[in-house]
């Protein structure tokens, strides 16, 4: 029984998931985010349980995947979707509104949110080639997909509860949130070593690398808040590429 608790917490990363995209969907972008968030909690949590209790298994490989597919790949996608419509067009997507017999009648800018979902496309692809590369045992080639996911949902709690003429107008521009979604794909999939928060021991000689992060991650989430998390992004992808 106790070997099925890595699976029971990914599933609930899954059903996290699976309720963000609902709240996504109905424009409630801020609720979506949290829920994106306890996923990834849970995702992080099930690989040490997994450790603790010495229950890796195949079924386990393939589940965790999944759930990251539904939490850090669908549910950002259509986050980022939404943002579109919402930079583009004024308002999220409606699905009663825009897909009635009446919607989707004022031309080719409706369509364009839709390059949000390439953000499902390049977690996929980055989801598979991670379950194959035996070189991502200790650390990652590419970004991970849920750091792409904290940094598309801090877009919308950084308007919902930092809001400033500066930020709105960055965030909400078509074209920073199309660079966002196509800067994301392309760095998930990139030949880019990046060190993973994959504790093995605790001491500090063998992870002064990942506590000096925390250390940095702590000290920028007090001071900036939501903002912070895609300055933590930034640093976390300089820290890989300096510190070797």
């Amino acid at each position: 029984m106790l070997k099925q608790i890595p699976n029971l917490i990914t599933s609930l990363n899954l059903l996290c998931g699976c309720v963000a995209i609902f709240f996504a969907i109905s424009g409630d972008l801020v609720t979506a985010s949290y829920f994106v968030f306890t996923g990834i909690f849970f995702d992080f949590f099930d690989g040490l349980a997994a450790r603790m209790l010495n229950a890796h298994s195949d079924v386990g490989l393939q589940l965790d995947s999944l759930a990251d597919m539904v939490t850090s790949g669908v549910a950002p996608a259509v986050v980022m979707v939404q943002l579109l419509s919402e930079s583009i067009l004024g308002a999220p997507i409606s699905i009663t509104d825009n897909f009635s017999s009446e919607g989707w009648n004022a031309g080719w800018n409706q369509y364009v949110p839709f390059i949000g979902l390439l953000i499902a496309v390049g977690s996929a692809y980055r989801l598979a080639k991670f379950n194959v590369d035996t070189r991502q045992t200790t650390s990652f080639i590419g970004l991970p997909t849920p750091a792409n996911t904290l940094l598309i949902l801090s877009l919308p709690l950084i308007l919902a509860f930092q809001p400033s003429a500066l930020t709105e107008t960055i965030i909400l521009n078509p074209w920073f949130l199309i660079g966002i979604t196509l800067l994301g794909c392309i760095l998930m999939n990139a030949e880019l070593p990046l060190f993973a928060l994959k504790f093995k021991t605790w001491d500090v000689s063998s992870n002064v690398l990942r506590y000096v992060f925390l250390l940095i991650c702590l000290i920028a989430i007090v001071l900036l808040q939501f903002i912070a998390i895609p300055v933590i992004l930034l640093v976390y992808v300089l820290m890989s590429l300096i510190w070797k």
